[in-house]
């Protein structure tokens, strides 16, 4: 798994080179412009309603009074680490559903971009299939929908173990080792119906290849360190690390 990871790593580096080379720009601004805007926006209601929603549950439970009361003890300091945690937990869970959400809108342009990046890499002459596009938009839905009901359960499992001391301060953590595995998933899967794999075959095989998912899950995290030019670059460069990770897996017969 640790070379699939190096990988797509590294496709993210060969990414770059070929969106110049082919000047994808285009590709890769515009959708890029429209998910910060709309993250911004997004991050923006979630905390607002989430402050909101905290105040009226510690005043219907009568928690700051308990809180008070356990200030100055032991107990009252693995709640308030406790609920940092919680907090991190339900923003990254904010941020998968809507990172998921824009997926499914801006599918047809990343199907599209993603059958481009195929046919520039192997030096043919791309033209536009609407019916394979139509067919790639539709399979990703449904790819997406299923990793968001997965996700969803494993939300619910880690929340329970967010009360855990000690033990739950990892969840946020694991939840997103688990949501760069279904990022990546979503990229890959572009190309695995382009090779005609079913969304079960699909998913057998990149269970198989985890590192390839993992690996690119994890640089578009990374990406939005960088304050908004980060956010625009993410997507699109996702979509086009993900064909290219593929493509260099098989040269290297990782990939059979």
């Amino acid at each position: 798994m640790l070379k699939e990871i190096v990988i797509s790593f590294q496709a993210y580096l060969e990414a770059h080179r070929f969106i110049k080379k082919h000047q994808l720009w285009k590709w890769i601004i515009i959708p890029g412009v429209i998910y910060s805007i709309l993250l911004i926006i997004g991050f923006y209601l979630f905390i607002s309603s989430y402050n909101d929603a905290t105040k009226w549950m510690f005043e219907e439970l009568h928690l700051e009074k308990w809180l008070e009361k356990f200030e100055d003890s032991w107990l009252g300091f693995f709640f308030i680490i406790g609920k940092i945690f919680i907090d991190l937990l339900l923003f990254f869970a904010y941020f998968s559903f809507f990172k998921f959400f824009f997926l499914i809108v801006a599918s047809p342009v990343f199907a599209i971009l993603s059958e481009k990046t195929e046919y520039l890499i192997k030096g043919d002459f791309f033209y536009f299939d609407f019916t394979q596009m139509m067919h790639d938009v539709f399979r990703n839905i449904k790819v997406s929908i299923k990793n968001v009901s997965s996700q969803t359960i494993y939300i619910l499992g880690l929340l329970f173990v967010a009360f855990v001391p000690l033990v739950g301060w990892i969840t946020p953590l694991v939840f997103i080792f688990i949501d760069c595995y279904y990022l990546g998933f979503s990229m890959l899967d572009y190309s695995n119906a382009r090779n005609n794999l079913s969304a079960i075959e699909s998913m057998d095989f990149i269970s198989h290849h985890r590192g390839l998912a993992i690996g690119n899950g994890m640089i578009f995290y990374s990406l939005h360190l960088i304050p908004f030019i980060g956010c625009i670059f993410a997507p699109g460069y996702s979509v086009i690390a993900a064909t290219l990770s593929l493509h260099q897996a098989k040269k290297k017969q990782i990939i059979l």
